[in-house]
């Protein structure tokens, strides 16, 4: 009899481990379903800069094609639609800033080294600290 007992005592252990176990993994799935949902705020605008100074800003929220005018010869297409923003065209030779994906959230940049153009998507709120001062 005794055996019966502590084979039972040790299947009930297995079942609650498994049990407690399966609790603690699908606690995390859903706070890594949160985080990543919630990770980055949508962005409000578009900050154009051409060699460092500033060439436009552009709400995210409106449709539109900003041609960037560099010397008068379109050098980029931006194409904002849709709540992001994105070079669909430039006259560089390598084009890597085309092949760059659509950006939306808040701090996402895309560059065009050679026309010195780049696009950041700026948050709601603009704050005088940096990431590391907060």
């Amino acid at each position: 009899m005794r055996k019966t007992r502590q084979s039972s005592d040790k299947k009930n252990r297995k079942k609650n481990d498994v049990i407690f176990l399966t609790g603690v993994f699908l606690v995390l799935l859903v706070l890594a379903a949160v985080f990543y949902l919630t990770r980055g705020d949508g962005g409000a605008q578009v900050r154009v800069t051409v060699d460092g100074g500033l060439y436009g800003t552009y709400s995210l929220n409106e449709n539109r094609e900003v041609p960037i005018v560099i010397d008068g010869v379109t050098a980029n297409l931006l194409v904002i639609k849709d709540g992001t923003a994105d070079i669909t065209e430039a006259d560089c030779p390598d084009k890597l800033c085309v092949h760059q994906r659509a950006i939306s959230k808040t701090k996402e940049t895309i560059v065009c080294l050679p026309n010195k153009v780049v696009v950041e998507v700026l948050g709601n709120e603009e704050s005088e600290l940096d990431s590391v001062a907060k």
